[in-house]
């Protein structure tokens, strides 16, 4: 089917304002829905865990759109189409297959492993524990503080910066970026130059600074890849690999770490089980990542060759949208309370970091940073409530990212 084709489409929020009951609505209509993202883009969604997987694991859904998306061609046809370009006309792991993917990731996967995580825990315990004494001298016994500008943000930012030897006159820059990205709500052909502006120049900076002032960081490493083999990492590569993997290791950490504080404060005999160690710190990020997962919807993933789901065909070329929001709220697979936050379910199967060669490299600094954060905040404020309630909660301006814009506490009784 073409842009032009005469059929009934599901108009995805751009703001995200109910993800949940957006999925629910979708899953009513089939195991794989015709949707429009926003600026018009045409694109097909699953709405249940097995028909995501098997759809993740299947050889014939690429991720390059310049090999295998049918209207890649008509991108500078369509003005509004020009905010998937942070997603899709970029060449790095997110946007690549077979080969070209492998090799990119074997660039990178070796500084995220288990035991080079495992060699970041003290960093992680430090400013973990800098930070809740900030957020100690911010509470004056009445006001609230905003945690997540407070704690959820500033720690994995931190870790992620030092991690790639971002420097702190581009920290601010870089959040910006990452957030201007993130935000679906303005498909304006201004939105995306500012995008593009700004990858070129905040990223274009740091490489320069790295190449200038070398250090024991990966960007230093990357650059050192790319001067010595061109062949296995180009210029363009470099630039785009530093924007995926930064932004990555930060914004979806920020929302698992917030999420995860907003389902104990709102499901207050799960958090009492924590504190007496009935339910285990990893089982409640697991269920976070289930119900509340950092990514709600990724775009976008092509469909190579003609593709059967549920007695619907996908045709070859068609984009489709990477749904673990569905996924982790799907009643077949996890049950008619699929919906609500139960930490004590064992959901240790969810697809929040992916599955397969395209798996999320930096899913165990994820866990290390929740780890580590989520029991030293409740154990230094055990009377920490939200200061509003929950449907005062406001999400993040995305279809793509799943968490709040603040989260307002109060530390103390």
């Amino acid at each position: 089917m073409t842009v032009t084709d005469r059929i009934d489409r599901f108009a995805i929020d751009p703001f995200g304002a109910d993800i949940a009951a957006e999925s629910a609505r979708l899953r009513a209509l089939g195991p794989i829905v015709p949707v429009e993202l926003p600026g018009g883009i045409p694109a097909w969604a699953p709405t249940g865990y097995d028909t995501l997987k098997e759809l993740i694991l299947d050889p014939r859904v690429s991720k390059d759109p310049r090999l295998h998306w049918r209207l890649w061609p008509e991108i500078g046809e369509h003005p509004s189409w020009g905010w998937i370009l942070g997603w899709v006309g970029v060449v790095n792991m997110l946007s690549t297959y077979g080969a070209d993917h492998a090799r990119l990731r074997k660039l990178v996967a070796p500084s995220f492993t288990q035991r080079r995580t495992e060699m970041m825990r003290p960093r992680v315990q430090a400013i973990t524990a800098e930070l809740l004494d900030a957020l100690d001298t911010l509470d004056d016994g009445g006001s609230s503080v905003d945690l997540r500008a407070g704690l959820a943000h500033p720690l994995p930012m931190r870790m992620i910066c030092e991690l790639f030897g971002v420097p702190e006159e581009l920290r601010e820059d870089t959040a910006t970026l990452i957030a201007a990205i993130m935000d679906t709500t303005d498909p304006s052909p201004e939105h995306a130059a500012f995008v593009q502006e700004q990858i070129g120049s905040v990223l274009g900076a740091l490489i320069a600074h790295r190449s200038e002032h070398p250090g024991d960081d990966l960007t230093t490493e990357l650059i050192r890849v790319r001067d010595e083999d061109g062949d296995r990492l180009s210029a363009e590569e470099l630039v785009y690999t530093l924007l995926l993997v930064i932004g990555a290791g930060f914004e979806t950490t920020v929302n698992l770490i917030g999420n995860a504080v907003v389902a104990l404060l709102t499901h207050p005999e799960q958090l009492a089980a924590v504190r007496t160690g009935e339910i285990g710190w990893d089982a409640v990020i697991d269920e976070t990542l289930r119900v509340h997962p950092s990514i709600a919807s990724l775009p976008l993933r092509f469909a190579v060759s003609d593709i059967e789901v549920g007695g619907v065909t996908v045709p070859a070329g068609d984009a489709i949208i990477t749904t673990f929001a569905a996924a982790g709220l799907d009643p077949v697979h996890y049950g008619p309370d699929a919906d609500g936050f139960d930490a004590s379910r064992g959901a240790d199967d969810h697809l929040a970091f992916g599955v397969g060669v395209h798996r999320c490299i930096g899913a165990p600094l994820a866990r290390v940073e929740a780890r580590t954060v989520l029991p030293a905040l409740f154990e230094r404020f055990p009377d920490l409530r939200l200061a509003v309630d929950e449907k005062e909660l406001r999400q993040v301006p995305s279809f793509i990212a799943f968490g709040w814009q603040e989260i307002p506490v109060r530390l103390r009784a």
